[in-house]
Formats: structure tokens, sequence, C-alpha cells
């Protein structure tokens, strides 16, 4: 089994930082892509970026600019820093991780959520 960790979620100003964390652990024999999502109040949850284990990134539009994904192989873990942040990105933050294990086809597994709350 695998879990995903998440951390680094909380309260900041508009304009503000923070940076996510979410590290994996458990049966692990590689990890490919690794992302994060977002869900509002209300709102389904979207894809917010994305990296592939090469460093290739994908980003949603409303955070070009202002986010960066990275991610740490030997930690297994992957980033998300957060600058520029507006009211409207507030969300709980999923990280997903699409891992083998063993002899096993890869799967998706998702962390439990962080909440990021940016007061106007």
């Amino acid at each position: 089994q695998v879990q995903l960790v998440e951390s680094g979620g909380g309260l900041v100003q508009a304009g503000g930082s923070l940076r996510l964390s979410c590290a994996a652990s458990g049966r692990i024999s590689q990890i490919n892509d690794m992302g994060w999502f977002r869900q509002a109040p209300g709102k389904q949850r979207e894809f917010v970026a994305s990296i592939s284990r090469g460093d290739n990134t994908n980003y949603v539009d409303s955070v070009k600019g202002r986010f960066t994904i990275s991610r740490d192989n030997a930690k297994n873990t992957v980033y998300l820093q957060m600058n520029s942040l507006k009211p409207e990105d507030t969300a709980v933050y999923y990280c997903n991780a699409d891992v083998k294990s063993g002899f096993l086809s890869p799967r998706k597994y998702w962390g439990q959520g962080t909440q990021v709350t940016v007061a106007s």
C-alpha cells in the first residue's frame, strides 16, 4: 500500500506565499507523474499542476506565473510553491501520484488534502 501525506497549508493574506509538500511512502518501486488538484466549496475538483518523472510540467492557466511545481525523486516528494496568492485560490489542495509497486501495474493515489485559505 502507498500513502500520500500533504503539509504546508494554512491561512495567508492575499499576495502572500505558501509552499505545499506531499510525501509518498509505502511499497514504491517508481513514481511517474505527480500533481496537485484543488477543490473549492461548492465546486468540482480541478487540476492545478503536474510534473513528470523527467520534470516536464503543466499548469492550469489561472496559476501560470504564480505557482511552481517541483519534485525530489530521492524523497518521493512533490512540492507546490504558491506565490501572489488570491482569494480565489482558496480550496482544499490534494496531491496525486501515479505509483508503481513491484510487478503491479501503476495506479493513482491521492492524499488526504490540505486547506489553503487566502484572506482578502
